[in-house]
């Protein structure tokens, strides 16, 4: 039987600060996908995962990392970030099943809130979080002071040559 033909195993897990390697290597495959130069760190990702030991996920099938999501709380809402799934496994339900993990994980720790920021120019995640029941706010803007400019984001896929 082909490999087209079997049945994809994915195993979903928490993400430990062992994945780190493995989940940055997955970013810097998904084109337009934003890297900070300090939040998106070893130690600032370690720190995340320290401070929200449970919430985050990686899916792992055929022996590596295909999908992870950052999920943390500051205690009142939840909040996913960098939700990604590698290309070659989209649309075979691996985001979905991360999202409900993190989202058990938070309804468990007594959050009843989740929100998430996805570019506007993102066509393909706007579509993924229209499809699968999330509202996109109208009634609020969303602002933000860059409190340390050295935290530069990088868009992979668009750099320029």
């Amino acid at each position: 039987m082909g490999k087209e033909n079997r049945l994809l195993e994915v195993r979903l897990m928490p993400m430990t600060p062992a994945d780190y390697d493995e989940v940055h290597a997955l970013w810097l495959t998904i084109r337009g996908f934003g890297i900070r130069a300090i939040d998106d760190s070893r130690e600032d990702i370690e720190r995340f995962i320290r401070r929200n030991p449970s919430t985050s996920v990686v899916a792992r099938a055929e022996g590596r990392i295909v999908g992870s999501i950052l999920c943390g709380s500051d205690g009142r809402q939840g909040a996913l970030y960098h939700v990604c799934v590698a290309e070659e496994y989209r649309r075979k339900g691996i985001g979905t099943r991360m999202v409900g993990f993190c989202m058990h994980q938070l309804k468990y720790m007594g959050i009843n809130k989740v929100s998430l920021i996805a570019f506007a120019s993102n066509d393909g995640g706007n579509a993924f979080w229209n499809q699968i029941g999330w509202t996109r706010k109208r009634d609020v803007n969303y602002y933000e002071f860059v409190l340390n400019e050295n935290n530069i984001t990088r868009f992979i896929g668009e750099e320029k040559s």
